[in-house]
């Protein structure tokens, strides 16, 4: 299956202008080396909006007793850089991208900024060809789990956060991160990290950079048997 059949499937549309959907895979660093001017930041920069309007209309519609500033905070965790990469991970959007010779080697298809930024790419590619409704229809299925969760408060997209607060809110302390180990070659290495609040290591967990590590430790000491 071509990158034209994964994502018509995926987004259920036909696409009438099938160089959207090259555009918005393709990556600066591909076209540097093609010597070309089209890539997919134009795209995401409208992306960007798209998503942000589709969010904000799903959290007023259906979050009536909350306050501006907590449906900001629920729209900042649904359309972060991790959440988006997420959504990217859950379509394989990583094995379409076009990208240069160094992005590659340097494990471009796997990198959450990329892989947001190329999500956000395709909501506009599709925005521009089907409009404002088929836009949405994919961004809410994309979400869905997300969406669920956050509006029974139960979705948390920065762990190392939510675990600072939970321990300052009874204690002055604050957590500390320490990498405990690094695998793997440079280009590809595994990190595990720690966390520890007053000498004691409450988590831990790996990532394939350290601050992805960092939240892995968090979130295990947040649902762990430390029970924060």
């Amino acid at each position: 299956m071509n990158y034209i059949q994964h994502f018509e499937k995926i987004t259920n549309h036909t696409f009438n202008n099938k160089t959207l959907l090259k555009i918005a895979l393709t990556h600066s660093s591909y076209a540097n080396e093609k010597k070309s001017r089209v890539y997919n930041e134009r795209l995401e920069f409208l992306g960007d909006s798209v998503l942000s309007l589709i969010v904000s209309n799903l959290l007023y519609s259906n979050s009536h007793h909350l306050k501006e500033g907590d449906m900001s905070k629920m729209r900042a965790n649904l359309v972060c850089e991790k959440s988006l990469a997420e959504c990217a991970g859950k379509i394989n959007l990583g094995k379409y991208l076009y990208l240069g010779t160094g992005e590659e080697r340097t494990g471009g298809r796997e990198r959450a900024s990329v892989l947001a930024d190329a999500t956000e790419a395709l909501i506009a590619a599709l925005y521009l060809d089907a409009g404002f409704e088929k836009a949405s229809e994919f961004v809410l299925s994309l979400l869905h789990d997300k969406t669920e969760l956050i509006l029974k408060g139960e979705y948390i997209s920065d762990y190392k956060t939510e675990l600072q607060e939970r321990i300052q809110s009874h204690s002055p302390e604050a957590p500390e991160y320490k990498i405990i180990s690094e695998t793997g070659p440079d280009h590809s290495k595994t990190f595990e990290a720690a966390v520890y609040v007053s000498g004691k290591m409450i988590g831990s967990g790996i990532g394939k950079t350290k601050k992805d590590a960092e939240q892995s430790a968090a979130k295990a000491a947040l649902f762990g048997d430390a029970k924060i």
